[in-house]
């Protein structure tokens, strides 16, 4: 098959999807680079760039007790661990639309070139097996093409869904590392309730002796 020749003899629909499949290629090659070494980078840096992001709230919230202080820290992660998703999925529209639609594009196209190549042939009234199967296997180019656009789209695709788990699963690691220390790290009150009623509960039996004491010498008096 000779695509020069076919690219001679094609119209300009075909010419058209032949630059729309061009340009999706391009655009999930690039994207789908991108995207990949992007989230590569997220995956390995996420856990302490969320660490220095809560860390930094650790001064507004001294004197909050512990139920607030989880409350704040709770939203904070919720917030942080959503836009790293969004961040992450960056592209990834782009890339499933390019592996969705790049082989009907192409179908399309030999369709077209199949029926514009039996539109000449009829036209000029030679029905051979030499004049049919030419330029019908040509317009098969266009399917052959929509394929080759797909393929790395879904296989980038499937890449950066992959590194993506492993960013969330980092991120939600971390995050309930976070929450627990945020927890545990709150301070005590200088006098709780509870040592209070523990001193108050061995000086009792003392005021009592004292009080039976005075009792019974202002009876003997």
């Amino acid at each position: 098959m000779d695509f020069a020749n076919y690219w001679q003899y094609s119209d300009i629909v075909t010419k058209s999807l032949f630059f729309l499949l061009l340009a999706l290629s391009v655009i999930s090659w690039v994207t789908g680079i991108v995207r990949v070494i992007q989230s590569r980078k997220m995956s390995i840096s996420v856990a302490g760039d969320l660490t220095q992001k809560i860390q930094a709230k650790y001064p507004e919230l001294a004197g909050a007790d512990a139920a607030t202080r989880r409350l704040v820290i709770e939203q904070a992660l919720l917030k942080y661990i959503g836009r790293y998703r969004y961040n992450s999925e960056r592209g990834l529209p782009i890339l499933g639309t390019t592996a969705a639609i790049a082989p009907f594009i192409g179908l399309f196209g030999t369709v077209w070139g199949i029926f514009h190549a039996l539109h000449n042939i009829g036209a000029t009234g030679q029905a051979g097996l030499g004049q049919v199967a030419g330029p019908i296997g040509e317009a098969l180019i266009m399917t052959g093409l929509g394929i080759a656009v797909a393929i790395p789209a879904v296989v980038f695709y499937n890449l950066a869904v992959r590194v993506n788990r492993r960013i969330m699963y980092h991120a939600n690691d971390r995050a309930h590392d976070l929450l627990s220390e945020s927890v545990a790290g709150v301070t005590i009150p200088s006098t709780p309730h509870s040592i209070r009623t523990e001193t108050a509960v061995k000086s009792a039996p003392a005021q009592t002796v004292e009080t039976n004491s005075q009792y019974r010498n202002a009876s003997s008096s």
